[in-house]
């Protein structure tokens, strides 16, 4: 199976900015699904100083070729000054639901 299809990866500050970016994804057709899981504890180092915050992590769903649209979305949609957006690809899933996720891009 080619790459055609991705999960990804993005942290938000909070519900609110997590649920937004989901509806907008999915109401203009770049993601097929978004899960939405709260509660993450994340770590890490910023401008030299060790960090610690909660966050909401979503998984979207969508076709590999439009990273570069639902990229562009989030970052003109988030808060953060540097948005973690992370594509994973999908190398192997049920034929049906991949066709799901064609269906629910816009790809017939």
């Amino acid at each position: 199976m080619t790459q055609e299809y991705q999960i990804i990866l993005n942290t938000c500050p909070d519900m609110d900015t997590a649920t937004n970016i989901a509806n907008t994804l999915i109401d203009e057709g770049l993601a097929a699904c978004v899960n939405i899981i709260p509660g993450l504890t994340s770590i890490y180092k910023w401008q030299g100083k060790l960090e610690s915050g909660t966050e909401v992590l979503l998984m979207i769903k969508t076709r590999s070729g439009l990273y570069p649209q639902v990229e562009s979305r989030i970052v003109s949609l988030h808060s953060y000054e540097l948005p973690e957006i992370i594509s994973v690809p999908i190398e192997h899933g049920l034929k049906a639901y991949l066709d799901w996720i064609d269906n629910s891009t816009g790809k017939l």
